[in-house]
């Protein structure tokens, strides 16, 4: 009802010329200009300067016409467009040519009716445009004549203005978040900002203690979230040193936790591990973001309040969600993959969970959430969370939040001879099937072991629900993991890129190879493959598996596995 009440607000007050100008914010000069972290590519300057722009896989090119009058050819396209993030490309470029199509772009926008549109009104577009405009200023403002600065600054106000009405409708989460730093850049680097920073900077620093928790994560649980937070926020504190303002210590504070979490979902390879919406690592923003990592330790093992879990033996890595589903209101890229995990060997990731496309997220989000996508236990083809499945439901809550799932999640780790071992739980199955998901990680000291068990009972006292017992276990490969089978049906070969061998053993359970798809490829998605396990409840309620790197040499490896494996499985 809550949201109800500020969309109606919102279409009214966003309608009404009158009352938006009742707004403040009206200034005489822009006074600074934000630093942009993300990375600029001078040679798409001359992409733009000749009519094509090309975003989220997609080319359009002008002829002549405007831009902002031409279909746009998917939605990521538009908003790639209307959040005006390409100006860093032009200002890469620094010539004349590219600062004066930068001003002929923008003076486009300015007089054109597309501002109007939905997706350039939505808060996340407009906070991303209103950065964009502030922290590309130099470009623009560099050698024009006052007749264009002053017609700028009315722009610039007037997508301001829009800003602050957003506020009223703006999605819980990382939008809402967005759209208080964008208002804080604003009241910073415009004149007569006074009163509009000490509301920001107060307003901001609320958000920030809500969504950002003790350990450093997001509310959201989501890791993409800490990368598309971190490289707005650390210019957000530099901008307030240049006016030399003291940064709210909300945002400091956020910082120095959120550094650390990010580290902490790091393979060996700089990748980050795909839970909860996580797409494609943009390497490119996170070696900025961790050139102003000053501690550079090493990860912390336990994430207690993100509800994560980290074990490091050797060169191998393992990262498990042991935490329950994010609220309802920030649960829209949330997915259902409690006690799955991810494993990496040196640079070399070996079990994944299918991730999430960075373009094209609709087409494949019923898949990329449920439980079958990830590595863990799937009972029934059921996903241990439910999402929203009515459409008008989807359209009014703007997404599809997870209305139920576990809700205890236990673990406990401890040392024991030779190893770190994990133990936990959840009760995700408990509501409609009356049975309770364990599973134990044991990884060996020197790193070369991996050794786990799964298994479903009931939860005391009580009893299965249903007469299909079924379920399976599932472990999705990296695409560059060559599997092959092994003829006794119980095992599989695993050769990683760096020719390291690794074997997939189950003693008591048939293996099956089965395919998958990768979605988090910075090249789209890919077909992968996957291990899995599938047994019935009555005959076998407890899997044992290991995961063990070979020792032998690469000529007495090639010799195993060309007696023992079946026919290889095509990647």
């Amino acid at each position: 009802m809550g949201r109800f009440a500020r969309t109606a607000i919102a279409r009214v007050s966003g309608g009404s010329v009158a009352l938006s100008r009742l707004w403040p914010g009206r200034t005489d000069r822009l006074i600074i200009a934000p630093h942009d972290l993300r990375t600029a590519d001078a040679t798409r300057a001359a992409e733009i300067y000749a009519g094509r722009f090309v975003f989220a896989g997609k080319i359009v090119t002008c002829h002549g016409r405007s831009i902002f009058d031409l279909e746009p050819p998917s939605e990521d396209w538009e908003v790639a467009l209307l959040g005006f993030g390409w100006l860093r490309h032009l200002r890469a470029a620094d010539t004349a040519i590219t600062r004066a199509n930068a001003r002929a772009l923008i003076d486009d926008w300015i007089s054109h009716p597309a501002h109007s549109r939905a997706i350039a009104r939505r808060a996340d577009v407009l906070s991303r445009r209103v950065i964009s405009l502030l922290s590309q200023a130099p470009l623009v403002l560099s050698d024009t004549d006052g007749k264009f600065y002053r017609r700028y600054l009315r722009g610039l106000s007037r997508e301001i203005r829009y800003l602050r009405l957003a506020m009223l409708d703006v999605p819980d989460g990382v939008p809402r978040l967005q759209v208080l730093i964008a208002l804080c850049y604003a009241a910073l680097c415009l004149a007569n900002q006074a009163r509009h920073i000490r509301i920001a900077s107060r307003r901001l620093s609320e958000e920030l203690q809500q969504q950002i928790l003790p350990d450093g994560g997001h509310v959201s649980r989501n890791p993409g979230a800490l990368i598309e937070l971190l490289i707005d926020l650390l210019p957000l504190r530099q901008t307030f040193a240049a006016r030399n303002i003291a940064p709210p210590p909300a945002l400091l504070n956020a910082i120095d936790r959120m550094m650390p979490m990010l580290r902490f979902f790091r393979h060996g390879d700089g990748t980050i591990a795909l839970f909860n919406g996580m797409s494609g690592t943009p390497s490119d923003l996170l070696a900025t973001l961790l050139a102003y990592d000053d501690t550079h330790g090493t990860p912390m093992a336990s994430m207690p309040h993100s509800g994560f879990q980290r074990l490091d033996a050797g060169a191998m890595t393992v990262i498990t969600d042991a935490g329950a589903p994010p609220p309802p209101n920030v649960s829209h890229d949330a997915h259902a993959g409690c006690l799955s995990f991810e494993m990496s060997s040196v640079q070399c990731r070996i079990v994944i969970n299918c991730g999430m496309p960075s373009t094209g997220r609709d087409n494949w989000r019923t898949f990329a959430r449920s439980t079958a996508a990830h590595s863990t236990l799937t009972y029934h083809d059921t996903s241990s969370c439910q999402f929203v499945e009515l459409t008008a439901m989807k359209r009014f809550l703007h997404g599809s939040p997870i209305v139920s799932g576990p809700v205890n999640v236990d673990n406990f780790r401890e040392g024991v001879p030779g190893g770190v071992l994990l133990t936990t739980s959840h009760d995700g199955y408990l509501a409609r099937f009356g049975l309770i998901h364990r599973r134990v990680l044991m990884i060996a000291q020197d790193g070369a072991r991996l050794d786990g068990e799964d298994s479903l009972a009931p939860a005391p006292g009580g009893r299965v629900r249903g007469n299909d017992t079924d379920y399976a276990l599932r472990f999705h490969l990296h695409p560059a993991v060559k599997a092959s089978r092994l003829s006794d049906a119980h095992g599989v070969m695993l050769v990683l890129p760096n020719r390291e061998v690794w074997t997939f053993e189950t003693p008591d359970d048939r293996v099956d190879l089965e395919d998958s798809v990768f979605l988090a490829g910075t090249d789209g998605p890919r077909r992968s493959a996957q291990i899995v396990i599938r047994q019935d409840l009555h005959q076998a309620a407890a899997i044992r598996w290991s995961f063990i790197r070979s020792t032998a040499s690469p000529s007495a490896t090639n010799a195993r596995r060309n007696a023992r494996r079946e026919p290889e499985l095509p990647l």
